[in-house]
C-alpha cells in the first residue's frame, strides 16, 4: 500500500510538471524579448498600410493615372524629307534634284481626344474600386484573425483555470484514496485528463501560432514576429433591417461602384467609336530646294490631308456594334453581381443573428448552469455522495460550455465582419446587450 501511494505521488507531481506551464499563459518562443500588443484599429491601420497586395494596387491605380496623361495627347508629328527628280543616269547627282523637307501633324477629328481622356479616367475610377474593394477584404481577414487571436487567449485563461480545477480534483482523490475511500482507478483517470489537458495546451499553441501568422501576414510584417492583441468582443446589436443592408450595399460596394463605371466606359467607348465618323485631319509644311537654273532656287510646301471615314463605313459600324455589345456584358455583369451582393448580404445577416443567438444562449443559461452542476457535484464528492466520473463529467460539461461562449462570440464577431464586407460599410447598430467578456 505505501508503494502505492509513492506511485501515485509521483505521478501527481509528473502531472504537475507537464501541466505547469500551460498555466504560466506564457508563450515558450517568446520568452526573452518583447512582444508588440495591437489593438484592432493599430492591426487595422498597418493593415492598410504595409500590406502587399493593397501596396500593389495603389501602383496599379498610379499606373492608370499615368496613362490619363497620354490618352488625349496628339500622335508624334513626323518630319518627311523627299529627293525628287534626280537623273537615273547620274544618281549621285543631286544638285539636279528638288529636295523637300517638311513638317507634318495629325489631328485627330472634334470630341475624340477628349472621348479617350475619359475612357482613360474610366480605368482609373475601376482601379481605385478594385483597390477599395482590396482594402474592405483586408480590413474583415484582419479583424476575423484578431478575433481568434482574442479568443485563444480567452481559451488559453479558461486552460488555466481548468488544469487548477484539475489539480484540485487530483488532489483530493488522493487523499480519499490514501484513507480507502475511493479506489486507485480514480487517481489514475485524473492523471489521464491531466495529459489530455497538456494535448489541448499544444492545439492551443497551435491555433495561437496559426492566427498570429497570419495577422502578421497582413499586416505585412514577418509571419513569425511575436504579437499579442488586446481589445474585447464587440457586442450583442441590434441590427439593421435586410432593405437597410442591401440599400447600403448598393451605395457602399465598391465592386458595384466598379462595374457601374465600366458601364459608363463602354457608353464612352461607344461615343469614340461614333466619333469615327468625323475625319481626322493632317497638315504639313516644308522648305524645298530647286536644282539650279530654275526660276525659284527656294520655295516652301503647304499639305492638308483628310481622312474619309465614309469610304470605310463597314469596319466603322462593327466597331460600334463591338463596343454596343460590351456595354451590355457590363450592364449584365452589374445586374449579375448586384444580385450575389444581396445573397452575400442575406447570408451574412442570418450567420451573424444565428452565432450572436448562440452566443446569448451559452453566455446567459447554460454557463450558469453548467458552474452550478460542477460546484454541486464537486461538494459531493467532497462529501463521498458522488463518485470521481460524476464530477469529471460535469467539469469536462463546464470546460465545454465555457469553451462554446468564446468561440460564439468569436463567431458572432467574425459573421459581424462578413456583414460589413458585404455591406461595404460599418454596421450602425444600438448596443443591445454589452459584451461582459472582462467579468469572464
Amino acid at each position: 500500500m505505501k508503494q502505492t501511494y509513492v506511485l501515485i505521488q509521483c505521478i501527481v507531481l509528473f502531472s504537475l510538471g507537464t501541466t505547469g506551464f500551460a498555466q504560466s499563459g506564457l508563450d515558450p518562443s517568446s520568452t526573452g524579448s518583447p512582444t508588440r500588443r495591437y489593438s484592432i484599429e493599430e492591426a487595422t491601420s498597418l493593415a492598410l498600410r504595409n500590406n502587399p497586395e493593397i501596396k500593389a494596387a495603389v501602383r496599379r491605380v498610379s499606373l492608370a493615372e499615368t496613362k490619363t496623361l497620354t490618352a488625349g495627347s496628339l500622335d508624334d508629328p513626323m518630319f518627311m524629307y523627299r529627293d525628287w527628280g534626280t537623273p537615273l543616269k547620274q544618281p549621285w547627282d543631286l544638285n539636279q534634284a528638288q529636295h523637300m523637307l517638311a513638317l507634318q501633324q495629325t489631328f485627330p477629328g472634334p470630341g475624340k481626344r477628349l472621348a479617350r481622356f475619359r475612357i482613360g479616367k474610366d480605368d482609373v475610377e475601376v482601379e481605385r474600386a478594385q483597390l477599395e474593394s482590396l482594402k474592405q477584404d483586408i480590413s474583415a481577414r484582419v479583424r476575423k484573425s484578431f478575433v481568434d487571436l482574442l479568443r485563444n487567449v480567452d481559451e488559453m485563461r479558461l486552460h488555466d483555470k481548468q488544469a487548477a480545477l484539475l489539480h484540485d480534483a487530483t488532489d483530493t482523490a488522493t487523499s480519499k484514496y490514501t484513507v480507502g475511500k475511493v479506489p486507485q482507478a480514480d487517481v489514475l483517470r485524473a492523471q489521464i485528463l491531466l495529459t489530455k489537458l497538456a494535448d489541448h495546451l499544444i492545439q492551443l499553441d497551435q491555433d495561437r501560432d496559426l492566427a498570429r501568422a497570419e495577422l502578421n501576414t497582413l499586416m505585412g510584417i514577418d509571419p513569425a514576429t511575436h504579437i499579442d492583441v488586446v481589445g474585447a468582443y464587440r457586442p450583442v446589436t441590434v441590427l439593421p433591417s435586410i432593405v437597410e443592408l442591401e440599400q447600403t450595399a448598393l451605395v457602399h460596394r465598391p465592386e458595384l461602384g466598379g462595374l457601374r463605371t465600366q458601364v459608363k466606359a463602354g457608353e464612352d467607348q461607344m461615343h469614340l467609336a461614333r466619333l469615327a465618323y468625323k475625319p481626322d485631319y493632317t497638315v504639313a509644311m516644308g522648305y524645298m530646294l530647286n536644282p539650279p537654273g530654275s526660276m525659284a532656287r527656294n520655295d516652301y510646301m503647304a499639305e492638308f490631308t483628310i481622312s474619309l471615314p465614309w469610304l470605310n463605313r463597314r469596319k466603322h459600324d462593327d466597331e460600334i456594334k463591338q463596343a454596343d455589345v460590351a456595354t451590355e456584358v457590363s450592364r449584365t455583369d452589374l445586374e449579375a453581381r448586384r444580385a450575389t451582393v444581396f445573397l452575400e448580404v442575406e447570408t451574412a445577416l442570418v450567420k451573424v443573428r444565428s452565432a450572436q443567438k448562440s452566443m446569448k444562449l451559452y453566455r446567459d443559461t447554460l454557463t450558469p448552469q453548467a458552474e452550478a452542476t460542477f460546484q454541486a457535484a464537486l461538494v459531493a464528492y467532497q462529501n463521498d455522495r458522488t463518485d470521481f466520473l460524476s464530477l469529471i463529467d460535469s467539469e469536462n460539461m463546464l470546460l465545454d460550455v465555457e469553451t462554446s461562449v468564446f468561440k460564439a462570440s468569436a463567431e458572432a464577431d467574425a459573421r459581424l465582419a462578413d456583414l460589413e464586407r458585404a455591406i461595404g460599410a460599418p454596421v450602425t447598430a444600438k448596443s443591445q446587450l454589452a459584451d461582459d467578456r472582462e467579468d469572464k
